[in-house]
């Protein structure tokens, strides 16, 4: 069975975030699904498999299925544009999170995805005891977002990941205003075995609706400020977020799996 590494949201590979891609002709079991995405160790191993004139798209991290993963879904597009439908302008994905479309434009892949809403939280101790920051502001859904005073703040986070952890929401994303950027962040997400997510896509769609009400625009340049790096390009309207990035492939490998074939 094929399995591709593909680098999202960078032209550059080593930079962006790595996601494994596999496309299947048919699914395999759950418990297969999430030993490939242990044995690939990187934050998301997407498997898909055609189904009419769409695709199945579930997302596996190393330490269970996740409901929304925008890297991996860019990887996959990039994946099948480059070697199952090079022709193609338009994926369609059915996913836990509804229908999901990504958009060719040139290199640029588009991904409608939809945005959170965010509701404001109290900022406590222990979020500054995580973060090692204390947050201006804190807003939650799936994810906690953890607004900070500025981006030197972002770029310089030492958290504690036992104490993030502890903390409610799946993720924990850190953002601010930015200089060359209208907003930088991290994220963190311990509780699904990831200490930092590269680039994170489900990210953004709690981050940018947060920074676009505070900048009044729908246009934002974001940037993860991970060790990797990644420039995300989004547009925020109606409740559907657009995100856009670029990505390189770094392998393609066979996985030699007992009673799977290619």
């Amino acid at each position: 069975m094929k399995c591709y590494i593909v680098d999202a949201f960078t032209k550059e590979v080593f930079k962006g975030n790595p996601a494994a891609v596999c496309v299947m002709k048919e699914w395999l079991p759950d418990d297969v699904m999430q030993r490939i995405a242990i044995e690939n160790n990187l934050s998301e191993t997407a498997f898909t498999v055609k189904e009419g004139d769409h695709y199945r798209l579930r997302w596996f991290t190393p330490g269970g299925e996740i409901d929304l993963c925008g890297h991996a879904t860019l990887g996959t597009s990039y994946v099948l544009s480059r070697f199952y439908e090079p022709d193609r302008e338009e994926f369609v994905f059915e996913t836990l999170s509804g229908k999901l479309v990504v958009s060719r434009h040139g290199d640029l892949l588009s991904m409608d995805f939809p945005a959170y809403e965010m509701k404001p939280v109290a900022v406590t101790d222990a979020m500054a005891e995580a973060l090692g920051v204390r947050p201006v502001e804190a807003y939650m859904a799936r994810d906690l977002v953890c607004v900070v005073p500025d981006e030197t703040d972002v770029f310089e986070c030492r958290p504690d990941q036992e104490k993030i952890a502890a903390l409610d929401g799946l993720l924990c994303h850190i953002t601010a205003l930015g200089k060359a950027y209208d907003c930088v962040s991290r994220s963190f997400a311990p509780k699904l075995k990831v200490p930092e997510d590269p680039v994170c896509g489900s990210g953004h769609c709690h981050i940018i609706p947060i920074m676009a009400d505070k900048l009044g625009k729908q246009d934002l340049k974001a940037y993860q400020a991970s060790q990797r790096g990644g420039e995300l390009y989004c547009h925020l309207e109606q409740g559907r977020l657009a995100m856009a990035g670029y990505a390189a492939l770094y392998s393609e490998a066979d996985l030699k799996i007992p009673g799977v074939k290619d």
